[in-house]
């Protein structure tokens, strides 16, 4: 019995110690913030000055990332690329490519989401007329001279654009060849095939892509988006 009425005055006594620590640290704070408001009161000019500098601050970034979109918009509007320097990139600088041409024509919400995973989209914008585009990229290093985008490169396209995708346009895009066999499933399929001669007339920017092809689905797409 004498120890439970021993712990317990512990117990108390521990609990009376933290208060008093919480309460002096209360009032230091108190003192420490009473200090401050006061020195500040007596040198307001210098909190005055200060957010002077950070407004200037503020207005100097906000002028560099204007001029920064001022100017991205301004080499959008007149991105071209020649085929020898398409057939030069590497496969992702490809992709990046596509999706720079897209911007340059108007697209909105343009992505590149090529990589491990992709599921058979490289690239995924939306045209001005409100259709989902997914695009997948073939590049080849050898330009025509390479082998030829096949059906299994479209199968895959199909198998993922609409279902997982949501696309409304599934494009498949090569600065290469496409074979007479893919090229007809692409038809059966209601896919779109840019070879390199549309390439070379779309990165040329004398058209949008969307002028290049044929069948398009009507604007807003089949399911009716705006």
């Amino acid at each position: 019995m004498r120890r439970r009425r021993r712990s317990g005055g512990g117990r108390r006594r521990r609990a009376g110690d933290r208060l008093t620590g919480l309460l002096a640290a209360g009032a230091l704070a108190a003192v420490l913030l009473a200090a401050v408001v006061e020195w500040l009161s007596a040198h307001w000019w210098i909190v005055a000055v200060l957010a002077v500098l950070a407004l200037l601050a503020a207005g100097v970034r906000w002028y560099r990332w204007r001029e920064r979109a001022r100017w991205e918009a301004v080499r959008a509007r007149g991105l071209r690329y020649g085929m020898a320097e398409l057939d030069a990139l590497h496969h992702t600088r490809f992709e990046e490519a596509v999706r720079d041409l897209m911007r340059r024509d108007g697209y909105r919400d343009v992505v590149r989401v090529g990589g491990r995973g992709d599921l058979g989209a490289d690239v995924k914008a939306t045209d001005p007329y409100g259709r989902r585009w997914v695009v997948q990229c073939k590049h080849r290093r050898a330009g025509a001279a390479g082998s030829a985008v096949g059906t299994p490169d479209l199968q895959v396209l199909n198998g993922t654009a609409r279902p997982v995708h949501g696309a409304d346009v599934a494009v498949i895009v090569t600065n290469g060849r496409v074979s007479g066999p893919a090229v007809a499933f692409a038809r059966q399929q209601r896919l779109h095939v840019v070879d390199r001669g549309t390439l070379g007339v779309w990165a040329s920017g004398s058209r949008p892509l969307w002028e290049l092809l044929t069948a398009l689905p009507p604007a807003g797409g089949p399911s009716g988006r705006s």
